[in-house]
């Protein structure tokens, strides 16, 4: 527990009591755990895990929360959103070659696996989206004018885990392939993973009995993060602005948008903490539509309770933006 350290300021032993406050304040910044580094690190590890990315190492940390001699590294970081696109470093090749087991989201979300398969053709690897139903790129449910989406259908949706109910079977898959690979503590984690599962359940329940009523269901997105969830709870996502998180929306589609929203009553437009609002921003000037943030989970702290709150958060957030007539 992070201790409060207080040195008085009175007295002829002032000078002393910073000294000793000032060291105490170093030793604990040593103990606490930051943003930059895996908050589950034991030396030397018994058994080690390597989640890709974020939401995998959350749910990696709560599935194996206390259980003695087991770490878990997350491979790329605190990445800013998901991994389009992302390209293997040596250091990467080194943390995963060192893992005894690889936690991968699947569904295309790691287009570099074919590289590490190649290379370590032993390693355990564990897919979270399996038995998952993938939706394609672009499917969202819409009832307006098909104009508007004129986008490749090839590519499957990797962003399961932003439906708490996918979230879910990935916990319960993730939890098997670790019992598996590591039976000496199988019981510990299956505990671990319905004590998480009953917690995902009981935020799934609150978050239907506050959205399943709103009165509006139409939103626009600003990034292909979303079409699970929205599945899940019932929300109609009309347009996409931009697909590819990190590139700017030309004129035209903003244009469009714009279009959209004043033809269809659209009242809210939705970005992501992870990347710039500029356009949503421009959209929402022009068209007299709210500017939301949802949080997709792809960063946050080194917290097991990290996807609990942004979930929670993002209920909020829909209640707000979609509960007025």
């Amino acid at each position: 527990m992070k201790k409060n350290v207080y040195a008085g300021n009175s007295g002829v032993f002032y000078p002393l009591r910073r000294v000793i406050a000032a060291i105490l304040c170093i030793c604990l910044l040593w103990l606490i755990p930051t943003g930059c580094t895996p908050r589950q690190t034991v030396d030397p590890p018994r058994f080690r895990i390597v989640t890709s990315f974020y939401p995998l190492y959350i749910m990696a940390l709560n599935i194996t929360d206390g259980i003695e001699g087991v770490q878990v590294d997350n491979m790329a970081g605190q990445q800013t959103g998901c991994l389009h696109d992302y390209q293997l470093q040596s250091k990467d090749m080194k943390n995963i070659e060192q893992a005894d087991v690889f936690v991968i989201n699947g569904a295309g979300m790691e287009s570099f696996m074919e590289k590490v398969t190649d290379q370590l053709p032993d390693l355990r690897v564990i897919d979270s989206s399996e038995g998952i139903s993938l939706l394609m790129s672009g499917e969202e449910s819409h009832d307006h004018d098909e104009e508007v989406y004129d986008h490749d259908h090839g590519d499957a949706n990797p962003h399961i885990w932003v439906s708490i109910s996918n979230c879910m079977q990935q916990v319960r898959t993730i939890a098997d392939g670790l019992k598996e690979a590591d039976p000496e503590d199988a019981d510990a984690i299956e505990e671990n993973a319905q004590e998480y599962l009953a917690k995902l359940s009981a935020l799934r329940g609150r978050m239907h009995k506050t959205l399943d009523n709103l009165p509006n269901r139409d939103i626009i997105t600003f990034h292909e993060a979303f079409p699970y969830f929205a599945e899940e709870f019932d929300l109609h996502i009309v347009k996409v602005v931009n697909r590819e998180p990190d590139s700017q929306p030309s004129a035209k589609e903003l244009a469009d948008t714009i279009r959209l929203i004043e033809s269809t009553g659209v009242k809210a437009v939705f970005a992501e903490p992870q990347y710039s609002t500029d356009a949503a921003q421009i959209i929402a000037q022009e068209s007299g539509a709210e500017v939301y943030i949802l949080d997709p989970a792809v960063t946050g702290e080194n917290d097991p309770d990290a996807y609990l709150r942004a979930m929670e958060q993002n209920m909020e957030v829909l209640k707000e933006a979609l509960g007025s007539t």
